[in-house]
């Protein structure tokens, strides 16, 4: 199965696409730092099934637009968005998938126009409903002040840093976020993940890192940083959606590996979810020895279960 690009208009942005397949729309939202690349195994599988699967480049990311402006990059912008794609593409409904950032934007999207999605599929990072604080607020109170949300916080300075040395950020993001690396021992990540001594694992290769670093020298890091500014103000822009959960039916996805994983620190996972943030849950797998990087560490079985998952839901 081919997968094919194009740039589609959407609220106010030139965006990106990858696609591929015929049938009812699955669009899948990637996460930090990565692009429309990091579901190159799904695109296929979700194809050959018979669906029409869309990945696009995020706002900030690839070869869709980045506006300079932080207050640009806020969840609503980021839903906006793919509203604005679904009406691009002549669709009335979707299926979306989320992994890292892109799990918030597809549960928001969810719960914003739950018109417009039929299910929602996370992977890494579960629903978290608005709070009594912030996100950069609760995630400081639980990985201390030095943690990496912070030091993204002022403009230009993790940017400066992190494009000084593109491959290596991403090599060690890649890889030492992975279920092939050491386990992180700083929850924070005030340093730097680590590189690997050998051989890239089976599920990274030289020619993927090329091509995510290919993406970053194209659009740079400052859109995709600019996600992080807005913790305060989708905070104060989402007070009318405060404690609101999941409800389409969804599925959760992640692994035990995982640092976003240890963070929580579930161990009864489906039955919090269900009754905290995703009363739709219909399963919520942890994926053994599986590392940040869900749909790219463990294809195969990621793509099992999106299509048992989609197979299920009423047509």
């Amino acid at each position: 199965m081919t997968i094919t690009h194009r740039t589609v208009e959407t609220n106010g942005l030139s965006m990106h696409i990858a696609e591929a397949g015929e049938g009812p729309l699955v669009l899948l939202l990637h996460g930090f730092p990565e692009s429309w690349y990091s579901y190159r195994h799904q695109l296929e599988a979700l194809a050959a099934a018979g669906y029409h699967a869309v990945a696009p480049d995020q706002r900030g990311y690839g070869g869709t637009d980045a506006p300079e402006e932080i207050d640009r990059y806020t969840l609503l912008h980021l839903v906006g968005d793919q509203v604005g794609l679904l009406s691009s593409l002549g669709e009335a409904s979707c299926v979306v998938v989320g992994h890292d950032w892109g799990s918030p934007v597809a549960s928001h999207f969810g719960v914003l126009r739950p018109d417009l999605v039929r299910g929602v599929a996370l992977l890494s990072v579960p629903h978290a409903p608005r709070g009594d604080v912030d996100t950069l607020t609760a995630l400081t109170r639980r990985l201390g002040p030095d943690n990496y949300q912070v030091r993204f916080q002022a403009p230009g300075v993790a940017e400066a840093a992190m494009e000084a040395d593109l491959h290596g950020t991403l090599l060690r993001s890649l890889y030492g976020l992975s279920g092939d690396a050491p386990l992180v021992k700083d929850p924070g990540l005030s340093e730097a993940p680590a590189a690997p001594e050998g051989p890239l694992p089976a599920w990274l290769t030289e020619e993927d890192v090329d091509y995510f670093v290919s993406q970053f020298e194209r659009s740079g890091l400052r859109g995709p940083l600019n996600w992080y500014r807005n913790s305060v103000a989708n905070w104060e822009l989402l007070a009318a959606w405060h404690n609101v959960a999941l409800r389409q039916p969804s599925l959760f996805i992640g692994g035990d590996r995982d640092i976003v994983h240890r963070w929580f620190g579930i161990s009864d996972l489906f039955d919090v979810l269900r009754a905290y943030s995703m009363p739709g849950l219909t399963k919520a797998v942890v994926l053994e020895g599986c590392g940040h990087w869900t749909q790219q560490e463990r294809s195969d079985e990621v793509n099992t279960l999106l299509l048992e998952f989609l197979d299920g839901l009423p047509h």
